[in-house]
């Protein structure tokens, strides 16, 4: 699929950035609890660890659902699919908010998660798609950036206006939100557009590429790294720092503004030099937290290095993510339900284990051991610099699966899954291929 629009060279297709605006909402709506966990346990009724279970029931809805919704709505238009997992997504909050039952409430989290898992497995294979080859990585940029962008704007925003509306505020206004954004998705998206005939035995078969699961390792161990350290970075900034803790949520937005902004450079830089682009940023993150142990103790140069964390470590996953994509050949779908379900299995993790009920930015698998063993780092002779080494171990060994990475390449075809196309209308801007073809990617 190719947008008119995404022609100009340098120039998206502006369904990527209404795609983008649908990750912004599901961002928001999964990392908003923490901030309103002390409002929602007060009016449900039930203490704040026991509310706490809403993030962890939304990161196994996604878990569980990214993959089962993503073969669940193999043969439907996508265009349908997304129109129908925004309406879900809306219908969960108004059944939310109006709830006084924390039973009802945590099974509209589920629901919602269902939603947000097919959204997000259907949208990253749309937006590769019309950004074509020599834009796909930045496609998956933007869209990320959409879910960074909900971490450094929307659960701030949103938690603000909970404890002047009430938890129930920010829910309503993420339902509408997610209307209006079903009536753009359903305006950009073709109606009509090429829908490869793929079967799910195809699907699970583009599993076996050796390369897709180095690109997922990847993933998980850079952010295991990151977030080990981002887990327990409050007690390092206010106990070894000397920052006030009231200035914390200020360094806060830094890492996110970091995170922002290693996506958008993954996204530009990760389709021409995708291994040099993960190794570089790579390494950078495993210096910068290694760096932490000794410098962490003055503010200017603890805050500058959780930014540069941040900024090398986000740079890593656009890339690998649309690698993973690309290496599934025409089978794409489930791999980006399951590039999304390993995200958010840290989560799950991290809320109920770990009990920090942060969640933000938290993504990954790697981040559950990482969070583990950082927890007992700290109690080590390093004391507060202990996660900040986890993360720099976590990181250095990213080098291992990227290394063998580069050395398989990343540009030679995959496997080749065959897929049979059948021409169709040009619709919005949108031009579909005409004779049968394989899958090269």
């Amino acid at each position: 699929m190719t947008s008119a629009a995404g022609t100009r060279e340098g120039k998206l297709p502006f369904v990527v950035r209404v795609l983008a605006a649908g990750t912004f909402l599901m961002g928001t709506t999964e990392f908003i609890i923490a901030g309103l966990l002390p409002e929602i346990a007060g009016d449900l009724d039930v203490s704040v660890s026991h509310a706490g279970l809403l993030i962890t029931a939304f990161a196994v809805g996604m878990i569980v659902g990214g993959p089962v919704m993503a073969l669940a709505t193999l043969r439907l238009p996508q265009r349908l699919t997304l129109v129908g997992a925004l309406a879900v997504f809306a219908a969960g909050h108004v059944v939310a908010a109006l709830s006084s039952s924390f039973a009802v409430v945590l099974a509209a989290r589920v629901v919602t998660a269902l939603a947000t898992g097919a959204f997000w497995a259907v949208g990253f294979v749309i937006a590769t798609a019309a950004a074509g080859p020599a834009r796909a990585t930045r496609a998956v940029g933007v869209m990320m950036g959409g879910l960074t962008l909900a971490n450094v704007i929307g659960v701030p925003i949103g938690s603000l206006v909970g404890q002047h509306t009430g938890w129930r505020g920010p829910f309503w206004a993420l339902a509408l939100l997610a209307g209006l954004a079903a009536v753009f998705v359903g305006r950009f998206i073709p109606r009509t557009e090429q829908r490869a005939e793929v079967s799910v035995r195809a699907e699970v078969r583009a599993l076996r590429q050796g390369r897709l699961w180095l690109a997922l390792a990847s993933a998980v161990l850079i952010m295991g790294g990151v977030l080990a350290a981002y887990t327990y970075i409050t007690p390092l900034l206010t106990d070894r720092a000397g920052i006030p803790a009231g200035a914390v949520p200020l360094v806060l937005i830094v890492f996110g503004l970091g995170a922002l902004g290693g996506t958008a450079i993954g996204g530009r830089l990760g389709d021409r030099r995708p291994g040099a682009t993960t190794l570089t940023a790579t390494a950078i993150t495993a210096l910068a937290l290694f760096l932490l142990i000794p410098l962490s103790a003055g503010p200017v140069t603890a805050v500058a290095l959780v930014f540069l964390m941040a900024l090398a470590g986000f740079t890593v996953n656009p890339v690998v993510t649309s690698l993973a994509v690309r290496f599934a050949g025409g089978a794409p779908t489930l791999t980006s339900a399951l590039t999304t379900s390993a995200y958010n299995t840290g989560i799950a993790a991290g809320s109920a284990l770990a009990g920090t009920a942060m969640g933000t930015s938290a993504y990954n698998t790697g981040i559950a051991a990482g969070s583990a063993l950082a927890g007992t780092a700290m109690g080590t002779s390093f004391g507060l610099t202990g996660p900040a080494l986890v993360g720099a171990v976590f990181a250095a060994l990213t080098l291992l699966p990227l290394t063998a990475l580069a050395l398989t390449g990343t540009r030679k075809p995959t496997r080749i899954v065959a897929q049979h196309t059948r021409r169709l209308p040009r619709e919005h801007g949108c031009e579909e291929p005409a004779a049968p073809a394989p899958a090269r990617h």
